[in-house]
């Protein structure tokens, strides 16, 4: 079992949404946060029918029920309409609901209630380095951190089976595409664009649709939370810079998979792909876990300098590189961003055996990195 690092702080006797991809741990959260909460499942057929045949139900439930601890509705995108007999109860008999969900776009496409700032917002991402005893580099890069597949001897079958039951299946049914051959094009070709700047021209080019769909079918994967966007760093700019944005996929394992790589060893150019991937969902995953919400980008000028990571309003720059031993080419992007910006800590992630200093530039150690992440030493 992880101790996830998702633990609802500050939550009081508020409601919430938990929202994150399938299998990312959800509802084994919720049931060891809350074990002795009511807990209605969505999911199974029965609990769904008798819920769609009379939303009422629920309320009529829970007025036996003492209150006490929250009550848990999981995969609530399912039945959006149930959220009108939630609002009531939150209000009139001040009741408590964490409701979870894979994403809440089918609840805003069909005009669903959010419950109008009644209840905060969490995520629930795939694992991290610090929520794993005896973490092993290989096996994230390898197989993602999705919990089951993280664990699994056969991760490969096991992403197949997710790509094809929940990004093609699910996500086609929700967002209502018809033509399915040019989504399922997308989802591959966005693999080449992963951690890559997007240039929707060239994308929709290899899909054979326009520019416009791919931004849209773009859209659905931010909306669904299988990808997001890394904007770029623009603030008061001396040199041009690139304006558009980065994407992730939300795993690792799920790039792997649709950009069909081999098994990953470290020194080939598919391990420093799937390393840099792996650093930007532990900082991504810090910044929402620890409350701080810092802004988020990257940099990069027209010439070509780049900087992989801006943390905050200039305050932290990092570049990831897989080396095993960071030499002076590889620290010019960081040096030419402490040129334009007043930047509180340079940091260069890498494979080095040992933390060192060259001139401002602290080279980290991923392991080392990762610790003082965590520990909340690198961005307050």
């Amino acid at each position: 079992m992880y101790q996830r690092l998702q633990n609802f702080a500050e939550i009081g006797k508020e409601s919430a949404f938990l929202w994150g991809p399938r299998q990312t741990g959800k509802s084994t959260l919720l049931k060891m946060l809350y074990p002795d909460a009511p807990y209605f499942d969505l999911l199974l057929s029965n609990e769904y029918e008798r819920f769609l045949r009379n939303q009422s139900l629920l309320r009529e439930i829970l007025e036996v029920i003492p209150a006490g601890s929250p009550i848990i509705i999981d995969e609530i995108q399912k039945l959006p309409s149930l959220l009108n007999e939630i609002q009531w109860m939150i209000v009139n008999r001040n009741r408590q609901f964490i409701m979870s969900g894979s994403s809440p776009r089918n609840i805003l496409r069909s005009g669903g209630n959010l419950l109008g700032g009644r209840a905060l917002r969490y995520e629930l991402y795939p694992l991290v380095y610090k929520e794993i005893n005896d973490f092993e580099l290989i096996k994230a890069l390898n197989n993602g951190l999705i919990p089951r597949h993280y664990l699994s001897r056969n991760a490969k079958k096991l992403i197949s089976a997710y790509t094809g039951s929940y990004l093609l299946d699910e996500i086609l049914t929700e967002a209502r595409i018809r033509n399915i051959q040019s989504f399922s094009r997308f989802l591959e070709v966005a693999a080449f664009s992963n951690g890559e700047i997007v240039n929707y021209s060239n994308i929709a080019s290899e899909c054979g649709v326009s520019g416009p769909t791919i931004k849209e079918y773009f859209q659905i994967l931010v909306d669904t939370l299988v990808g997001r966007f890394l904007p770029s760093y623009q603030k008061r700019p001396k040199r041009r810079v690139i304006l558009s944005p980065k994407f992730y996929y939300f795993d690792i394992g799920i790039s792997n998979y649709l950009l069909k790589r081999g098994k990953i060893e470290q020194g080939s150019e598919s391990f420093g792909h799937a390393f840099e991937h792996f650093i930007y969902h532990e900082i991504y995953s810090h910044c929402n876990y620890s409350g701080l919400n810092y802004p988020l980008s990257y940099w990069r000028t027209a010439s070509g300098i780049e900087v992989d990571f801006i943390l905050g309003n200039h305050e932290v720059a990092i570049e990831v590189k897989s080396t095993d031993i960071a030499q002076a080419k590889h620290l010019s992007g960081l040096k030419n961003f402490s040129e334009e910006y007043s930047v509180n800590k340079l940091i260069l992630v890498s494979n080095d055996q040992s933390p060192r200093k060259v001139g401002k530039v602290l080279i980290m150690p991923w392991q080392h990195f990762l610790d003082q992440l965590w520990q909340g030493d690198i961005i307050a």
